[in-house]
């Protein structure tokens, strides 16, 4: 089920993904990374959150959302 934060799913991830969406295509590569560290550190709290089975386990997905940025921005 996506965007549903799954504890089962989070012991096997083996992998962190972001998808940026164009908005953001103008930030720095220094403040993508500050926000995908924040993102995975708590995952639990992303809007939209996905899980890919893979091979060794699962790839976390974070879709960035504004509310996220207005999240990890108070940070």
């Amino acid at each position: 089920m996506a965007n549903a934060f799954d504890p089962y799913r989070e012991a096997l991830v083996v992998e962190n993904h972001i998808v940026w969406p164009n908005a953001y295509e103008d930030w720095s590569e220094a403040d993508k990374a500050r926000v995908e560290t924040l993102l995975h550190a708590s995952p639990r709290e992303a809007a939209d959150l996905d899980y890919l089975r893979q091979h060794t386990g699962f790839a976390r997905v974070i879709t960035v959302t504004a509310a996220d940025i207005d999240r990890v921005s108070v940070a």
